[in-house]
């Protein structure tokens, strides 16, 4: 990945632009390249790296759902936490959201697991790793994504309109302190994966609490279906 490949979309530059040249994002795009020429499988695709961004334009956030790092099965990650493309078994993380989401405000659970529609609405389904080598999870943890993806939070939380930050599990909880939870919504559950679900995430009515917020300050509420 180079910086003309990285693509950052326009309505995120004023406030990325700069991240790319710092030397963090500099020895993560050397460390991505030699891993390309080591012949490894890296996912996603690049040009789909920054699809959280593309989709989900700076001042249209309404919502940011923070996932891990990218599902490490070929033909599965795209760009947004939670999300496969269309044709791809729903993974059972996102099974189980559905599940939640059908019981908060009975939205029967779709028939595939591409969430592009909630991203076009405002929901920023950003994972705090971008890149993962295929059947290794977390291999490109601690290379620099982090440092990246923290910018954004902190960021949407310094500029954005109120905004609902949630929080599936300890990984992304540990976030938390990069928001202002004076100003924004900061909604906390258990992780929505069959191992953690049913300690608290089943129930937690999340949908539900995003889209009185949003209606509580005049904006247009999610549709979820």
């Amino acid at each position: 990945m180079t910086t003309s490949q990285a693509g950052l979309p326009q309505s995120w530059q004023p406030y990325l632009g700069e991240e790319l040249d710092k030397p963090y994002m500099k020895t993560l795009r050397r460390f991505l390249q030699e891993q390309i020429e080591a012949n490894r499988r890296i996912f996603p695709k690049s040009q789909e790296t920054f699809s959280a961004l593309w989709l989900t334009p700076f001042h249209d956030v309404k919502v940011v759902i923070l996932g891990q790092d990218p599902y490490h099965g070929p033909g599965q990650a795209h760009g947004l936490s939670f999300s496969v493309p269309h044709g791809v078994p729903i993974p059972p993380s996102l099974v189980n959201i559905y599940k939640e989401l059908e019981k908060d405000l009975g939205v029967p659970p779709a028939a595939h697991g591409n969430l592009v529609h909630w991203a076009e609405q405002g929901v920023l389904l950003l994972n705090s790793v971008l890149t993962v080598e295929s059947s290794q999870p977390g291999s490109h943890r601690k290379k620099g994504w982090e440092e990246f993806t923290d910018r954004i939070i902190t960021l949407v939380s310094e500029h954005a309109e109120p905004t609902a930050f949630v929080l599936w599990g300890a990984y992304a909880q540990a976030k938390e302190s990069l928001i202002n939870t004076d100003q924004h919504l900061v909604l906390k559950a258990p992780h929505p994966s069959p191992l953690s679900a049913h300690r608290g995430f089943f129930g937690s009515q999340p949908f539900s609490k995003i889209n009185r917020l949003l209606q509580e300050q005049g904006r247009k509420p999610i549709e979820w279906r």
